[in-house]
């Protein structure tokens, strides 16, 4: 069993990933992070992974990252794993909407929640307090 888990480099991408391991620490199983695009390569990739992990106290859930099929796009990527038997849980992140952008969300946050096979939990950033 596992949790899908989206990774964006973006704060709502980022700020999804604590609750993502949080979920996969719960339920007792592991994180598949599906990285957009080359993400998975850059440097902060890992960095961001693990921050989460620790901000999640979900130091003993064990991850993997999906492999990317270049000719998928990120929200295909989502949708084709949430179809495995095996996947309980996806999640994504999503950016703070007004109350006229609430009635258009993003396309791929849209894609997901509407064709995925498993519940979808979309996660907002955390707030940052002014100083």
């Amino acid at each position: 069993m596992s949790v899908v888990l989206s990774y964006l480099p973006t704060p709502e991408g980022r700020g999804a990933l604590p609750f993502g391991f949080a979920e996969a620490r719960m339920r007792g199983v592991e994180v598949l992070v599906v990285a957009d695009g080359d993400s998975a390569s850059q440097p902060e990739f890992l960095v961001d992974v693990e921050n989460a992990r620790s901000t999640a106290e979900a130091d003993d859930v064990s991850y993997r990252v999906a492999k990317n099929d270049p000719g998928l796009s990120h929200a295909d990527q989502l949708i084709d794993a949430s179809y495995d038997d095996a996947v309980e849980l996806l999640v994504i992140g999503q950016r703070r909407r007004s109350p006229v952008g609430k009635l258009l969300t993003g396309s791929v946050v849209q894609r997901v929640l509407l064709d995925a096979q498993c519940p979808v939990v979309a996660v907002k950033p955390p707030v940052r307090a002014a100083v």
